[in-house]
């Protein structure tokens, strides 16, 4: 951040000029991790040790999801999210320019023409012609225009992180949509096939009632699994649309007719990632960095509340010509000028400056904290999402395990239902056991990827801290100079 305000704060020399009598009163910002254990050593959840360190910038290419990577451009171009936080930080830009051009004199250019007359005694008729410049300067000895720039300056930094804080919001949620509406239509696949499977059971169970090996109480059981298995159809096919919308709107799109090519998940990869230190990440997440920038806006505040106590100066002057005639109006003898100097200082104004002075120090003390409390979030959200990793990495492991033994189970079932083995419950038990199995194993599937997705962003998603101000150039250009 340092580095990022020396080189931003003047984009001339000539308004250093005014800056370096006045930077003398700045006062270092609070420290607000100044306790011991405040920043970790390292992270305790298990991390996988052959994953790459950090994430990049396009995390979501390590998913092997061919559609993904166009949702995401299509998303960064056309997204209201990202379009509403870019707007903004242009206009945190403006604030910034309207409090530099405080650090200035003002100039205007004025011109005039008059004229008057009277009774016999006095000229009846006479033009009058100005034409000049004037000029005004006002400054707080103590620095309360520059103290007001730096608060601007932080605050467009906190304008800048907010909106990398939505647009990696907004990724992770066209990532989590687009994995949903797959594995919602891979749940559809599998409960289509589970209806078939059911009904090709109904088929045989018939045939079994007609030739009197089974009764009609069989036959009831395994029409009410039919009407089961089709029941849990429409639900899914409303969440598939529900996510698709949902998409639409990410893409900055009407919802009516948006569609995706994808059908499941078989080709989606779960990537690896591990964190480096925790005092790494305080420069990897745009909270944290917002959160700094908020506290350091309200400490030149604060800065600036103080300097109000101390008087200001102000300096003013024109120059330029006047005359009776508009030909002679520019001449050495039609030349006018005045020079002054004032000095204001308040005596009373009823403890205003007073209040305004703890407001911006309470102000400071509520930011302390909330940066506290957004860095040791931000260390939380790490552990939470490699143990959220890990934990549903095993759980998949087991339930794939369970899928494919209850689909031999099934196989095995349905033969020795049709050779007249096992009762039509056996086979009913098996069936329900698989499709859960297979259901269970979608969602699970989901699970992972969405936590991947999770500690993507917990780590930062590949934003830094010093490239982003390093590489931050304004778009406005309102500098006069």
């Amino acid at each position: 951040m340092k580095s990022y305000f020396r080189g931003a704060v003047f984009r001339g020399a000539s308004a250093c000029l005014f800056a370096l009598s006045l930077s003398a009163c700045v006062s270092a910002p609070p420290n607000a991790l100044d306790r011991p254990g405040d920043v970790p050593a390292a992270f305790t959840a298990p991390a996988n040790a052959d994953a790459p360190l950090w994430p990049d910038t396009a995390w979501w290419s390590n998913f092997k999801a061919d559609e993904l990577g166009g949702l995401m451009q299509t998303a960064h171009a056309e997204n209201l999210d990202i379009a509403q936080a870019a707007a903004r930080v242009l206009q945190a830009e403006a604030n910034d320019g309207v409090a530099l051009s405080n650090l200035f004199p003002s100039v205007g250019l004025q011109g005039s023409y008059q004229r008057s007359g009277g009774n016999s005694q006095i000229p009846r008729a006479h033009n009058a012609f100005t034409a000049g410049l004037s000029a005004s300067y006002s400054q707080n000895f103590w620095g309360l225009e520059f103290d007001q720039l730096r608060a601007a300056r932080q605050s467009l930094r906190a304008a800048r992180y907010a909106a990398t804080i939505i647009g990696q919001t907004i990724e992770a949620d066209v990532a989590d949509e687009y994995f949903t509406i797959l594995a919602l239509r891979e749940r559809i696949a599998i409960a289509r096939s589970n209806i078939e499977a059911a009904k090709r059971i109904l088929t045989l169970t018939e045939a079994k009632v007609s030739s009197g090996v089974l009764s009609n109480l069989e036959l009831a059981e395994q029409q009410a699994v039919v009407a089961q298995q089709e029941s849990r159809l429409p639900g899914l096919i409303e969440q598939e649309k529900e996510a698709r919308y949902g998409l639409a709107i990410l893409m900055g799109r009407a919802p009516e007719g948006y569609d995706i090519k994808g059908q499941n998940l078989d080709d989606v990869v779960s990537p690896a990632v591990k964190p480096g230190m925790p005092s790494e990440l305080l420069g990897r997440r745009p909270d944290v960095a917002e959160a700094e920038a908020q506290l350091y806006a309200a400490h030149a505040n604060l800065d600036a509340a103080r300097a109000a106590f101390f008087p200001s100066l102000s300096l003013t002057g024109s120059g330029g010509y006047a005359s009776n005639a508009l030909s002679g109006l520019i001449s050495p003898p039609n030349l006018v000028w005045s020079l002054g100097a004032s000095l204001f200082e308040t005596i009373f104004d009823a403890g205003r400056i007073k209040a305004e002075s703890d407001l911006a120090r309470a102000r400071q003390t509520e930011l302390i904290a909330n940066y506290r409390k957004t860095v040791f979030s931000a260390f939380s959200d790490v552990e939470s999402a490699l143990g959220i990793v890990r934990s549903i990495g095993e759980q998949l492991a087991l339930i794939d395990i369970q899928t494919k033994a209850s689909a031999e189970a099934f196989r095995i079932s349905e033969l020795q239902y049709r050779e007249g083995t096992i009762d039509i419950l056996t086979l009913l038990t098996a069936q329900q056991n698989l499709f859960s199995a297979q259901d269970a194993l979608v969602q699970t599937k989901l699970a992972r990827l969405e936590a991947n997705i999770g500690l993507y962003v917990a780590l930062g998603g590949g934003w830094q801290q010093q490239a982003s101000d390093d590489a931050y150039k304004p778009q406005l250009d309102w500098w006069p100079l």
